[in-house]
């Protein structure tokens, strides 16, 4: 007996009945863009990975360049990454691709603020738009020592 017979027998490789797609995005996710247009760039051939596509490390740098700036502007100061919260690659970039990526700020604590990011393309020649990946990211304000300090100053707190 082979040793996958052998684990599915203790029930220890299991297959889910109608697994749901990975990665598919429902058509309420793909109507349009959530948050504002926040960073805008072409993907070059410099950018791609072994298969041709896109890097994926580059699309999440992109990512977290917008995310800083929504952070930045949000907290009216320097912010630093600390977490992706979660990340999900839809579909892939190619060469030629413009890529648009999005932001919106979800929650803004004392000293961090979660932020929603969409990167979105305009497909090379059909201008086709595509959402490609979406994300959170968390980001801390931080003072010129880099400790924490409150995400919004006091005169831009809403009042109790």
């Amino acid at each position: 007996m082979s040793q996958a017979d052998a684990l599915s027998r203790k029930g220890e490789n299991r297959r889910v009945k109608n697994p749901a797609p990975m990665n598919k995005p429902t058509a309420a996710s793909d109507a349009k863009p959530r948050g504002r247009l926040t960073v805008q760039l072409l993907a070059m051939p410099a950018d791609t990975n072994a298969n041709g596509d896109i890097f994926g490390g580059w699309v999440v740098s992109q990512m977290d360049i917008a995310c800083g700036i929504a952070a930045r502007d949000a907290s009216q100061g320097r912010a630093v990454t600390v977490a992706i919260d979660a990340m999900t690659f839809i579909r892939p970039v190619r060469v030629g691709d413009v890529l648009c990526v999005y932001t919106a700020l979800e929650r803004i604590g004392r000293t961090s603020m979660a932020i929603h990011v969409e990167a979105w393309v305009q497909r090379f020649l059909t201008h086709a738009q595509e959402k490609v990946t979406d994300a959170r990211f968390t980001f801390v304000a931080i003072d010129d020592a880099g400790r924490p300090r409150p995400a919004l100053h006091d005169d831009a707190r809403a009042p109790a």
